[in-house]
């Protein structure tokens, strides 16, 4: 049984210190909101075909010839990872914090059940500060917000087609008022896990008079620890330089108290069965799979925190003492796509998506998690020092590739590495080693 840990020393130190930074560089406490930072997330995908019966889905090896693309199912997903028929999710409830929102997530989640023979599960639509307008017009990221929020909300039913869905809306993608969303999941404890597809680069944080919203979110992060609620983020899709000229991970992924889900190219044979995975990155040629016809969509984040200390079971593992992303990984490339569906886009252009990006993991983790606090009859909260403690036996271990992305990155290697952590889930066993059953 996990213990619960407690709060992570030097963790407030760290973050007072930069406030400090901030504040003498000028940034009045009354002005800290002016330097406001926003929550990103822009999920790669390409369009796959219209809704078909489900006798009609090409197989990933057709997939790969008809597109140049795999197609996966929550069929091949599940045998892919192992995840054992006998835990459904049922009585567990995964809470997805996403901004915006979409206009036909409810629909949408009903065509994909039908296509894939799963059960509509309770889903729960909330609005902590009232709901917006949906407007792609106005706000050109909306569409891809929408994107997200279908994207996690089909794949964590996917994965726990018993669980309850609470989803839970910001009216925008402001870093302040994401992190109220995420106050009011915990605050009234909607659920025993958290999942969070979005991000902020550090770079883009650290020293800034933002870092009262990193303190924001990080006293979330302390009340879930304490209220026993599993949280993970996805680690980015811009490599481990988040598009800047030096490594820097993705927060709120790197948290401390976040499980960090960073990105592989998984393979499988038309039956899903495991073949191989190694890092996603696009824009390495030797990585990039079945030739990179469509172009390149992205490259899993991870690297170390410029702003965290590493916990020491992550220490021990890591050999860093700073806080590092990646701590687990899941498949992640377009090119070996998860099936999505969107309908709210124009008529011409509903259909199937192929999905990736490391915020298809995220989700896909959260449920895996329900099912582990399904089998051990209560949450098992704040997930990390369990992880670095279990046997590797419990992963697929990684150790092919590295995600440089536009600019410097690191490589893959036998144990724990920044690209994929501790690697992807063998389920079944992962259960057992964390519930012992």
């Amino acid at each position: 049984m996990l213990r619960k840990a407690s709060p992570l020393p030097g963790v407030f130190s760290v973050l007072q210190f930069f406030l400090a930074v901030a504040l003498a560089s000028g940034f009045a406490a009354g002005n800290l909101n002016a330097q406001s930072f926003k929550y990103d997330t822009n999920p790669p995908s390409q369009f796959a075909f219209a809704a078909v019966k489900p006798a009609q889905f090409p197989t990933p090896s057709e997939c790969v010839a008809i597109f140049g693309l795999a197609c996966y199912t929550p069929a091949l997903i599940r045998t892919a990872y192992n995840v054992p028929s006998a835990f459904d999710g049922t009585g567990q409830t995964i809470v997805i914090i996403d901004a915006y929102g979409s206009p036909t997530v409810r629909s949408d989640l009903h065509t994909f059940d039908l296509e894939f023979g799963l059960p509509d599960p309770e889903l729960n639509i909330i609005y902590p500060g009232g709901a917006p307008v949906f407007n792609p017009l106005q706000h050109h990221n909306e569409t891809s917000w929408a994107s997200e929020t279908s994207l996690d909300v089909q794949w964590a039913h996917a994965i726990a087609p018993g669980a309850t869905i609470d989803l839970v809306i910001a009216a925008n993608n402001g870093g302040d008022v994401l992190n109220n969303a995420v106050k009011y999941a915990i605050d009234h404890h909607l659920g025993n896990v958290i999942s969070m597809s979005f991000g902020a680069p550090e770079a883009a944080i650290r020293g800034n008079g933002n870092n009262s919203q990193l303190m924001q979110a990080h006293e979330n992060f302390l009340a879930a620890q304490a209220a026993s609620i599993s949280v993970f983020a996805s680690a980015g899709d811009n490599g481990a330089s988040n598009g800047s000229s030096f490594t820097n991970a993705l927060y709120p992924a790197s948290d401390p108290l976040v499980t960090s889900v960073g990105g592989t190219n998984l393979f499988i044979n038309d039956s899903g069965n495991y073949l191989s995975e190694d890092v996603w990155n696009d824009s390495d040629p030797t990585l990039c799979p079945f030739g990179c016809l469509n172009g390149i969509f992205g490259a899993t984040g991870g690297s170390p925190s410029l702003v965290f200390s590493a916990p020491p079971f992550q220490e021990a593992v890591s050999g860093n003492p700073k806080r590092s992303t990646s701590d687990v990984s899941y498949n992640a490339s377009v090119y070996t796509g998860i099936l999505v569906f969107l309908g709210f886009l124009p008529p011409a252009q509903q259909g199937f998506y192929f999905f990736g990006g490391t915020s298809e993991g995220a989700p896909q983790w959260a449920a895996i998690t329900a099912l582990a606090d399904q089998a051990n009859g209560h949450a098992l909260g704040y997930l990390n020092p369990a992880l670095y403690t279990i046997s590797s036996a419990n992963f697929h271990d990684i150790t092919v590739g590295q995600n440089g992305f536009n600019g410097p990155g690191f490589p893959a290697k036998p144990g724990y590495d920044y690209p994929t952590g501790l690697g992807t889930p063998d389920v079944a066993n992962l259960i057992f080693a964390l519930t012992g059953k």
